[in-house]
């Protein structure tokens, strides 16, 4: 039996120590992206023992970019992302501007020359796309107005990178005079590049729009649960791959666009369900490998140009963000969101830097910056965004808070809206019972409006959503979610809150029973037994007749 096997190597080290790490961060009350990204540099090349393949794992890495736009875009419209074109367009582009003009003076300073400077500075500008989502995910804004703002930008940015990556090559050989190079070789480039975003743009909205929702639907109405998986994830690696070899368009762009078109059918949110343990576990292997690039030695060798070149990240780009959102006339709590999600570069800054050496037109002492800025300003991030971006219940948005006010009393809070949540509102609505109910998903917190009822569209495994829920002032607390862990959070985290609460829960299992009452539920409604004495005692009744 083979013992040299670095892909599963790769995967084994990286989930096993980021899992070891990561829950050591949790447990000192520190984002658990910490404990991945030093798990990174633990596996590799700058410190001793095992060596994961670098490789490898930015090809992993890659698919939880694929997968996390993917499940993006099952959140959004066409008619989201234009909505937000008049801010993220133009704001992209000047924050951009900015961040090039702060890279390219410290490059002049360093010594570098002006097309060195220049490249330097445009890694610094994009955002890493995990990093910002999931900044986004753990407040629960990626539907909101800002964080549609946010993404917009993001796209923005991603295809600014792309043209970046196309044009540079010509621009390098035109700089450094090699033969043949010339104006005519830039303007050829940018009409391609012009060109291939167009068939894409095409082809997305005018075949995939169309075949891909007839192809899943076909699978679904299949019955067959693991053919639907497949089919999910073929589409979403395979619409982005695809787009990357017949158009020279990022994989995340591809991934976004497949997610999007999805997301107008009544098949997102199990699409979205289907994809989610996956994306999770490849975008741990992204944190991983960003680490694996870190060489420690970086700090001790260029202290000052690594300050520098942190403190454009971290603060000239939020600070460019934040006065062009403000003059665009949006409040401050969006102002703030977008500063903070853009806070940080990663996997186009990587690729830029990579091929601006490969050129020889970007010194090695600059991708060790861009890649030591990353690491330190993904390990800022989620602190920073926690510290200054205010949380969801500041918007106070009537599209996420109908009917009464998260400050007035309810009778009682009900977390999902499934069928089994749905069944529990109808029979207290005809109570007269005042209801606030918790869902996560948009198409059933909109069902949920229609119906009439008060609404907070959160993740309730977080404190600030169960407290936006109105928690506090209500007298029991039915948790209906079918997923156990999820459930036991949203019970230990209610029993903290409000020890005197009443708190009823749904179980699947005897197991997921017994864990429910630990964390603090009252009562506990089991399917399977409560199945089992209804059919008992049918059997009972029949058989005394």
């Amino acid at each position: 039996m083979p013992h040299h096997m670095p892909l599963i190597g790769t995967i084994v080290a990286g989930l096993v120590i980021a899992f070891l790490l990561g829950a050591l961060a949790h447990r000192l009350r520190m984002p658990p992206i910490v404990g991945y990204l030093l798990a990174g540099v633990v596996v590799g090349p700058s410190t001793p023992g095992f060596v994961a393949d670098g490789k490898l794992a930015a090809e992993l890495a890659e698919i939880g970019v694929i997968l996390l736009m993917f499940g993006v875009g099952l959140h959004f419209t066409l008619k989201d992302l234009l909505s937000v074109r008049r801010i993220a367009v133009p704001g992209a582009v000047a924050q951009i501007g900015v961040a090039v003009a702060l890279g390219t003076g410290l490059g002049l300073w360093l010594g570098w020359s002006l097309l060195a400077s220049a490249i330097f500075g445009l890694a610094l500008s994009v955002a890493s796309t995990v990093v910002l989502l999931r900044a986004l995910q753990s407040r629960d804004l990626v539907q909101t107005e800002r964080g549609r703002i946010a993404v917009g930008w993001l796209i923005v940015e991603d295809l600014a990178m792309v043209l970046a990556l196309v044009l540079l090559p010509p621009i390098v050989a035109l700089q450094l005079g090699q033969n043949g190079a010339g104006t005519a070789d830039i303007l050829r480039s940018l009409g391609e590049v012009a060109l291939k975003l167009a068939g894409f743009m095409a082809f997305m909205l005018i075949v995939a729009r169309k075949v891909i929702p007839l192809a899943l639907h076909w699978v679904a109405h299949s019955g067959s649960r693991e053919l639907f998986r497949l089919a999910v994830l073929a589409i979403a690696l395979g619409v982005a791959f695809g787009a990357t070899l017949a158009f020279d368009v990022s994989l995340a762009l591809g991934a976004f666009f497949a997610g999007m078109i999805l997301g107008d059918t009544q098949l997102s949110r199990r699409a979205a369900e289907e994809t989610l343990p996956l994306r999770d576990a490849f975008a741990v292997l992204f944190f991983v490998s960003v680490g694996m690039l870190f060489d420690p030695a970086v700090v001790v060798e260029q202290p000052g140009p690594l300050l520098a070149t942190v403190a454009i990240i971290v603060l000239g780009k939020s600070l460019a963000a934040y006065a062009i959102v403000r003059a665009f006339g949006h409040p401050s709590s969006t102002a703030l969101t977008i500063s903070a999600s853009l806070a940080q570069i990663g996997e186009f800054s990587f690729i830029l830097a990579g091929l601006g050496v490969t050129l020889g037109a970007l010194p090695a002492d600059a991708q060790d910056l861009i890649l030591a800025g990353a690491i330190l300003s993904i390990l800022i991030n989620p602190i920073l965004f926690k510290l200054i971006v205010p949380r969801r219940r500041s918007e106070a948005p009537a599209a996420e808070a109908e009917g009464a006010s998260a400050n007035e009393p309810a009778h009682a809070v009900l977390v999902g809206y499934g069928r089994v949540g749905r069944s529990i509102a109808r029979r207290l609505a005809s109570d007269a019972h005042v209801l606030t109910v918790i869902e996560d998903q948009s198409d059933m917190a909109a069902e949920a409006r229609e119906a009439g009822l008060t609404v907070v569209a959160g993740d309730a495994t977080a404190v600030g959503v169960l407290e936006q829920g109105g928690l506090e002032s209500a007298a029991i607390l039915l948790v209906a979610i079918p997923e156990g862990v999820e459930a036991g959070v949203v019970v230990r985290h209610a029993r903290e809150m409000c020890p005197s609460l009443h708190i009823v829960a749904r179980a699947h299992s005897r197991e997921q029973a017994e864990d429910l009452r630990r964390w603090g539920a009252d009562e506990v409604v089991q399917a399977e037994e409560e199945a089992a004495a209804r059919m008992a005692a049918s059997a009972v009744r029949l058989a005394r007749i």
